[in-house]
């Protein structure tokens, strides 16, 4: 490839059209959420067995923000996640799938969303998530032990919802994730690796939840991060990589769990989120013209409500989940 070649795949982006929505299309998403949700013959729900937890989670959370969660089956749905528990403590992703951090903290998250977290047994899952630490502080997503800075992110924030953080080892796991911080600012999924913003993301929440983001340089962190915008103004996850909407919560959560929200173009960065967004069947898309679904569609809205949308519950910078419904649970973050 010629050098010319090399600089053009260096400023990969999308090319926003005059004809894309530019204005937030809530009600619509509100009824591409409930379609889905209720479409359980249908193709996408029956392959999605195997993170489908974590996608009621997605829908959940998409209603409780756009302020229509009422007209979710808030009993089955409760029910359903219930019965993926399993014998040590953690949730699968649907009934007789084994247990995962990333599916276990969903699980906590939508009974917490259904004001149904006294029908769990918090103690199971605590001793469950605990015994996923390793020695150097890390965590296991699950028995076949892959250690990612997610499943540091996922083990603190159950134990905290649970009001159990004490169960596991801070010191160590705060440790871990210092291993992981890079010198351009940003975090890997494991010490050496590169640095990425959904890792940024993690490991900002990590921190923020055991009381040590003063352990990191809070500008160094935000600046790699406003380098995640593009000229379109939608973020990537790495460098030479397109925009993704789902990034437009990854990036501006993380910017605003370290108070830098202001690092970024926000008028230019709500145009690209509202581009993405599908006007005939509701949801957000990963870019403007390709298929909505339920996991950009959360994160597209979470988005916007950081910037303060009135149409939208406030969503907490941690947890992802509305500050109405997480109450208590919120961290004080300055």
């Amino acid at each position: 490839m010629s050098m010319a070649g090399l600089f053009e795949f260096a400023r990969k982006d999308v090319n926003l059209q005059e004809k894309l929505p530019t204005k937030l299309l809530r009600d619509l998403h509100s009824n591409f959420i409930l379609q889905y949700e209720r479409d359980k013959n249908g193709y996408h729900y029956i392959m999605a067995e195997h993170l489908r937890v974590s996608g009621i989670y997605w829908c959940a959370n998409a209603m409780d923000l756009t302020k229509q969660l009422s007209q979710m089956s808030a009993d089955e749905i409760v029910q359903y996640v219930l019965s993926c528990r399993n014998s040590d403590g953690g949730y699968g992703p649907a009934p007789g799938h084994d247990s995962h951090l990333l599916h276990t903290l969903c699980a906590v998250q939508t009974l917490i969303i259904f004001d149904s977290l006294q029908k769990a047994d918090s103690n199971s899952i605590c001793d469950y998530v605990k015994k996923l630490q390793n020695e150097d502080g890390s965590f296991c997503g699950d028995l076949s032990g892959e250690v990612d800075t997610r499943f540091t992110l996922c083990s603190l924030a159950t134990c905290h919802l649970l009001g159990n953080l004490s169960t596991l080892n801070i010191d160590t796991a705060v440790n871990f994730l210092l291993r992981c911080y890079n010198s351009d600012g940003g975090f890997g999924t494991r010490p050496g690796s590169e640095s990425h913003a959904g890792q940024v993301y993690c490991c900002v929440g990590a921190l923020a939840i055991a009381g040590r983001l003063d352990s990191i340089s809070r500008d160094r962190t935000a600046e790699w991060l406003a380098f995640r915008q593009c000229d379109s103004g939608g973020l990537n996850g790495r460098p030479e990589k397109l925009p993704d909407v789902c990034y437009s919560w990854w990036v501006l959560a993380s910017l605003a769990i370290l108070g830098r929200l202001d690092f970024i173009d926000q008028s230019a960065m709500k145009k690209f989120i509202y581009a993405c967004q599908d006007d005939e069947t509701g949801g957000f898309a990963d870019r403007p013209g390709d298929c909505a679904d339920p996991f950009h569609t959360v994160f597209g809205i979470a988005a916007l409500s950081l910037f303060g949308d009135d149409s939208l519950e406030q969503v907490d910078p941690i947890f992802c989940m509305s500050k109405k419904c997480l109450g208590s649970k919120q961290i004080e973050m300055f």
